[in-house]
């Protein structure tokens, strides 16, 4: 029973990293870094709750916590492809921005500063499983094979994976890489604002900063799972494990409080200390063309 228990909450946990780190494979495969991707999340989630709430439609808020990542993305797309401003700076400025955003308009929208009203949901069932009745779910658990599937077997993940590459040989024979990049920002913003959109619905509320770094998590599971959508999978079951250990952990009492939240965290370190160096990344991640 305790196994099932820790089962469940794994692959109940598991899906905002499978629904980001989707979003940032296609990012970063193209030569975009994704350092976005907390934001990315945190906007979809809040739009998802605000449209739910005040459409009363749990369907409205996933279309528009959808288009929201999209939104997001595309602007950051403009500052680092059109523009070319630095990628990481611009990205850590970006989820500081919608941080502050989100908690502005939940103020406005719900006269509250850390929370809004219980919105609509999607259909859950009854049980340690019941969670899979949630359509969102087997999107999550198909991305990133549905990813794999786009960047190898697919003509435009061809262009994705060359632009990422060697963008100048792109270039020679025909293809744009300003819009690759923008159609894999835009796949990445979609895909990320569904984790946001998990989150909040599965939740049935926003709560200020409900992200809570997951964000950050898909990105050391990308780079953990050296940009190829099936590790990058595995490595994202593994941080969900850790952070179900560490509920299973809080419940028993048997380590002080603040040693078992770092339990994420600490592995995500020990992880990427192990990865880095012998991980490749794309040729072209994160410079201009």
């Amino acid at each position: 029973m305790i196994i099932l228990v820790f089962l469940a909450q794994t692959l109940r946990i598991v899906m905002p990293y499978l629904f980001a780190a989707s979003g940032g494979v296609i990012a970063e495969r193209a030569g975009v870094i994704s350092l976005t991707l907390e934001g990315l999340m945190l906007g979809g989630a809040f739009s998802s709750a605000l449209a739910a709430f005040y459409f009363d439609s749990a369907w409205i808020g996933v279309i528009v916590g959808m288009l929201a990542g999209v939104v997001i993305a595309l602007f950051y797309g403009l500052v680092v492809i059109r523009y070319r401003a630095d990628q990481v700076v611009v990205g850590i400025a970006l989820n500081l921005l919608v941080m502050a955003l989100t908690r502005f308009f939940l103020q406005m929208a719900f006269d509250s500063a850390s929370n809004s009203p219980r919105v609509p949901g999607l259909p859950a069932g009854s049980g340690i499983f019941g969670f899979l009745v949630n359509p969102l779910v087997w999107v999550g658990l198909l991305a990133l094979p549905a990813v794999a599937w786009v960047l190898n077997k697919t003509v435009f993940g061809l262009r994705v994976r060359a632009v990422g590459e060697h963008p100048d040989a792109a270039t020679s024979v025909g293809v744009s890489v300003h819009r690759i990049r923008y159609a894999a920002v835009a796949l990445s913003g979609a895909l990320a604002g569904l984790g946001g959109v998990y989150l909040a619905m599965d939740q049935h509320q926003f709560t200020d900063q409900m992200t809570s770094g997951r964000g950050f998590i898909a990105i050391a599971a990308v780079i953990f799972g050296r940009w190829e959508p099936v590790r990058v999978g595995i490595a994202c079951l593994l941080f969900a494990a850790a952070e179900a250990l560490q509920i299973q952990l809080q419940g028993a009492q048997i380590l002080p409080s603040q040693f078992v939240s770092m339990i994420p965290y600490l592995l995500t370190i020990i992880a990427l200390a192990g990865v880095v160096g012998r991980a490749v990344a794309p040729s072209a991640l994160g410079k201009p063309a």
